[in-house]
């Protein structure tokens, strides 16, 4: 399965928890050991303890909990413990980031006003004119009506930003899953979900 199916099949299905490292200020002491040590002294004994073959209760398969403990080792170049805790809950939701599909940004009225005859925009006031009018001089306002831009060019470029950071974090999840050659039954391939899925939009 691609990376993104094992991350899903570990915390949507096997209900894997995330046990995130403690900050360096706080002691470690009376928190017991944490999964990473149990796996490495269990990789380092070269066995595994036989929890069965079959979910019961609150068992998690071992293969989720090295996921969960993969993607809990998220580096701070990648967003640490945020990023980690982003991709697991996309994995537990089995979504994928927002990158905003289609979106371009539009011209806009900033405010509508509708009533029985339709919608139209509201103006403001922006000043007055003199203006000669069947040999009168009249003042009239001038009105504009406020526009803006939406979504956002800052909103798409901020969402595509968070998916190609999401994309980046579960590549580095990928490598460690593949080279660590922890899991016992699941078997991670090296597809991805598309790198750029805007990039392949526009161009069709």
């Amino acid at each position: 399965m691609s990376v993104q199916q094992a991350l899903e099949w570990a915390f949507r299905i096997e209900k894997a928890q995330l046990e995130l490292p403690l900050p360096q200020d706080v002691s470690e002491e009376g928190f017991g050991f944490g999964l990473e040590y149990v796996l490495l002294q269990r990789a380092a004994l070269g066995c595994q303890v036989d929890g069965g073959q079959y979910k019961l209760g609150g068992y998690t398969h071992e293969d989720a909990e090295v996921i969960a403990a993969t993607v809990a080792g998220m580096p701070d170049t990648l967003g640490g413990k945020r990023m980690a805790i982003r991709v697991a809950e996309l994995a537990r939701a089995g979504l994928t980031p927002d990158w905003m599909p289609g979106a371009v940004p539009r011209c806009v009225p900033v405010e509508m006003k509708r009533n029985q005859h339709g919608a139209r925009a509201t103006t403001v006031v922006v000043g007055t004119e003199r203006i000669l009018n069947r040999g009168k001089w009249r003042t009239v306002e001038v009105l504009a009506c406020p526009v803006t831009y939406s979504p956002y060019p800052e909103q798409i470029e901020a969402a595509r930003r968070a998916y190609n950071n999401w994309w980046q974090a579960l590549g580095w999840v990928r490598d460690g899953l593949i080279s660590s050659r922890m899991l016992r039954e699941v078997d991670v391939k090296a597809a991805m979900p598309k790198v750029s899925p805007w990039a392949s939009n526009r161009q069709k």
